[in-house]
């Protein structure tokens, strides 16, 4: 593997490197197990929590001694953002911790270093710091993922990676990819739970149509699903799981303290470490669930630019005239300004762009999914039929139904467009009650 990050490349010459359809109405019961007390391990280089701070599951299982993976061979899903309060790798933190034997590591997208661009992962090799396989699981399933799951030699799997609250982020599809594998393999599973940095209040947007399922979606949840990865893994569980292997995991999460449901990440006192290449602070994360959309159409959103996803734009577009058909449209919470700017990546690489700047004044009143509708809206009202990226597929998959393409190309707008998702909205909003732990 090349590009190894500063810190591995740091420690070479040292030492080693470092719709909704009928699933809906399937068991609506949570699962999850209650933590066990334990006493704690003495102090490590992982440090203790700071008052104030938001604890996250990993710190209440550090609190815990660990107790849940003892007599286990543990396996780890992590990455580069999976770390305790002080930055320290939660890898790092078990393979140092006392009684605990770690026996692998596997890799999501973009890896578990985190070096892979969108769409990629990292070879399977041996981390140098813990000396562990690394196994890339990335949109891997069925035999194959139960497999390398098998070939790890592991007898319980631990989930911990920061989730930016869209649908369309790949990591939680890894977990309920590897929670189907868990459930026929009879593999207990442990998940760590972590702030959903736009907060939890409520879920919004098109609900997946199972017709579309893809890595962008598998299941039918809505686009800003509003819940925590714990919250996720107890209604996969329930109730898609369990209604395609015939039984569900055996699921145990530790939840976080101190968190709270209106909370954005700002309001945690944790460090945002970007858990992927284009998501380097919680205002992407912010907008993301609208924006992401227009992966889907010929604009570029910015991958490449010191501002993805806060900057949409095209060569064939007036900026200023786009800024101010946004403007006009009246979204709170938001504010639009013409911007030109270059991609440093594919395919946009070296191309002057004009389009705009997505700016959000006001996180509280800020909606990322009718903001983004408004954006496609007038986006396509300029481009015209060329909008769409090929045949429009990507599109539909990223927006989960496939009767919003063809309103926008009749010039619907973002109210008349959630009329169409309203009914599947309503009745994931009421499943989704059953399943919350704040």
């Amino acid at each position: 593997m090349t590009n190894l990050p500063r810190r591995a490349l740091a420690r070479q010459s040292g030492k080693a490197l470092l719709g909704l359809g009928g699933a809906l109405v399937a068991s609506r019961l949570a699962s999850g197990i209650p933590a066990q007390a334990a006493t704690p391990v003495p102090p490590t280089s992982c440090q203790k929590t700071p008052a104030g701070r938001v604890k996250i599951g990993f710190e209440k299982l550090r609190e815990q001694g660990y107790a849940p993976l003892r007599g286990h061979k543990v396996g780890v899903i992590a990455n580069v953002a999976s770390v305790d309060n002080s930055l320290t790798s939660i890898v790092d933190c078990l393979h140092q911790a006392p009684g605990v034997q770690l026996q692998a590591i596997f890799g999501p997208e973009h890896g578990f270093r985190g070096s892979m661009r969108e769409g990629f992962s990292e070879p399977e090799m041996q981390d140098p710091e813990t000396g562990c396989t690394v196994y890339d699981i990335y949109t891997k399933t069925g035999d194959m993922l139960k497999n390398i799951l098998k070939k790890s030699g592991i007898t319980l799997l631990v989930f911990d990676i920061q989730d930016t609250g869209s649908r369309f982020y790949t990591y939680i599809w890894t977990l309920y990819d590897c929670m189907m594998a868990c459930a026929e393999l009879g593999l207990p599973i442990l998940v760590l739970d972590r702030p959903n940095p736009i907060s939890g209040l409520d879920a919004s947007g098109p609900v997946l149509d199972p017709r579309l399922a893809s890595f962008v979606g598998r299941a039918p949840i809505a686009l800003r699903h509003g819940m925590t990865v714990a919250e996720l893994a107890r209604l996969f569980n329930a109730v898609f799981v369990s209604a395609q292997t015939g039984k569900k995991a055996t699921l145990d999460i530790l939840p976080m303290e101190g968190w709270q449901r209106g909370m954005f990440f700002e309001d945690t006192a944790l460090t945002w470490c970007p858990p992927s290449p284009n998501m380097p602070t919680p205002l992407t994360a912010m907008v993301y669930p609208g924006t992401c959309l227009f992966e889907g159409t010929s604009f570029s959103v910015g991958r490449g630019t010191t501002m993805p996803f806060l900057y949409l734009g095209s060569a064939a577009v007036d900026g200023r005239v786009w800024a101010a058909a946004a403007t006009k449209a009246g979204y709170a919470g938001t504010a639009f300004r013409d911007v030109w700017f270059t991609s440093l990546v594919d395919p946009f690489k070296n191309t002057l762009l004009h389009g705009l700047h997505c700016a959000v004044t006001d996180r509280n009143s800020f909606d990322p999914v009718a903001t983004g509708m408004t954006l496609l809206s007038t986006g396509r009202h300029l481009a015209g039929p060329s909008f769409w990226r090929g045949n429009g597929k990507t599109f539909d998959q990223l927006c989960g139904n496939a009767q919003i393409r063809p309103m926008l190309d009749k010039g619907a707008d973002a109210p008349a467009l959630a009329a169409i998702w309203e009914k599947d909205l309503a009745s994931f909003r009421a499943l989704r009650q059953s399943f919350l732990l704040y």
